[in-house]
This record gives C-alpha cells, structure tokens and sequence, in this order.
C-alpha cells in the first residue's frame, strides 16, 4: 500500500517551495488537500510515497514532475457565468462604453482554469452583438491565461462532459453555443472559440508580454496568495489596464490596504474597481 502521510517538516517545506513557485499560500493544515492532489502522482512516476514525491518535486533537476506537481496544486473547479452580475454587468454597461472608442475591446481572463470564465465572457459578447447589429464594429478580444499546461489544453479543446455543463449553463446556451460530440461530450462551436486566445502566465511575473486591456477578470484568485503578492499582483494589474480600465475580482476579495490605484464601484449586486485617472 502505497505511503500517503507527510512529516509536518515535509508539509512546511513544501508550503515554502508552493508559494516561491507558484504564490499559492497553503494553510497550516491542509495537508489533505497535497495528499488527494498529488497521491495519483505516486503511481504515474512510480515513487513509492507521498514524501517521495515531494522530495523530488522540490529537485531543480526534476522538472517534469515538479511542473506536474505544480499543475496538480494550482487546479480549481470553476462554471459557466459565475456569481452573473459581472457578465450582465458586460453586456449592458461595459460593452456599450467600450465599444464607442473604435477600436476592438480587450479583456484579459486571469487563471482561466478549464476555460469557463473566458468562454462565458464570448457568449456575452456574441450575444450582445446578436441584441444589437452593428455594435461592437471592431469586435471584442478575450486573452486567457493560467498556469496549469494541463488547463490550457483542455481550454483549447474546449470540450466538456455533462457535469461541467450542468454547473451554470442554461440550456439555451447550450444549444446555442455548442454542439454534441461523438462520445457523449459537448464541444462548443468555432465561433465562440475564436473570439478566446490562450496562453501560459504567471501571476507573479511580468506582464508586458501581454499588452494593455480595457477589462480584466481575476476572481477567486487572489485569495490563494500571500499579502506581499497580492499587492504585487494588483500593481501590474493597474500597469496593464488602459485608462479608466475595469478589474473584476471573487466577491469575498478585497484591494483594502493592499493598492490605492483603483476606485470601488458598487453596481448592485456586486463590486467591481475602475482604474484611477
């Protein structure tokens, strides 16, 4: 029977070596959740514990199965049109105003996971733009980026089993926006992924690469990481949005006492924070 325990020295070595990789922040008793994330591992790299696979991951020389473990601990469950009011929010606000300026509306989803939020945020503008003919003439771009190689396949397949459905999809959208595959699954159509490019980032690293945008979603992240890093985070945030720009973060966040460059803006129901001029 394989060894699932882990020494509280290991435990706190590895929290150590999760938040300098990756910026997540594990609590002091959370090793369940390294235990049911990282035990399938022992098998596929044929370690003979828990510990084993810690150990190695933490080797600069083993980098696979340091990428896998990391993938494995920065992977969360998400759904199609979370928490509603951001993306009716989109399309009754932000998208009329930014669609005015004549140019093509951009909109970065951050630690997309399996791709729901950056689709979801397609079909609001491909039904925006059903409301209303003619608006919109540049057209929307929606960069999404994680840091799982294993998400960004998945979100580039864009194919999702009846569960993944279920959670937030109403059946309308479904018939809309996707199309049945040979084994049972859902694959949504050309149109909604083209308007979608993803690509790999780290929260913690530089954002130039990724241009500027007029809207950025970041929700339910920040709350993995450590103080330090949020401000960090919400620094290049504020770098990379264009003037007047739109952040969208989880409804339990808060940018109190972390940056200054953003203003509230209570939209009943909801929050969201615009970029100071």
């Amino acid at each position: 029977m394989p060894n699932k325990s882990l020494a509280e020295t290991e435990y706190t070595q590895f929290r150590l070596f999760l938040e300098q990789h990756s910026g997540i922040v594990l609590g002091e008793n959370k090793q369940y959740l390294v235990r049911s994330r990282l035990a399938p591992l022992m098998g596929k790299y044929n370690l003979p514990s828990l510990s084993e696979v810690v150990k190695q991951s933490m080797k600069p020389s083993e980098r696979q199965l340091r990428a896998a473990v990391i993938d494995a601990m920065t992977t969360n469950e998400t759904l199609w049109f979370r928490d509603r009011y951001p993306f009716e929010l989109l399309a009754n606000s932000l998208l009329p105003e930014y669609g005015k300026l004549g140019r093509p509306v951009k909109i970065w989803s951050a630690a997309c996971s399996s791709g729901q939020e950056p689709y979801s945020l397609a079909m609001t503008a491909l039904e925006y733009q059903q409301k209303k003919p003619g608006a919109l003439p540049k057209g929307v771009s929606i960069q999404a980026t994680d840091l799982s190689p294993s998400m960004l396949e998945r979100c580039k397949v864009a194919e999702y089993d009846s569960l993944a459905l279920a959670r937030g999809l109403s059946e309308e959208r479904k018939r809309q926006f996707f199309e049945p595959t040979t084994v049972g699954s859902m694959k949504l159509k050309d149109n909604v992924k083209r308007l979608v490019n993803f690509r790999s980032h780290n929260l913690l690293e530089s954002y130039g690469l990724l241009g500027k945008f007029d809207i950025i979603f970041c929700r339910n992240v920040l709350i993995y990481f450590a103080p330090e890093a949020k401000a960090k985070i919400l620094r290049q945030f504020a770098a990379a949005l264009n003037p007047n720009g739109i952040l969208f973060l989880g409804a339990s966040e808060s940018i109190a006492g972390l940056t200054d460059e953003f203003d509230m803006v209570r939209c009943n129901p909801g929050i969201y924070y615009r970029k100071k001029t």
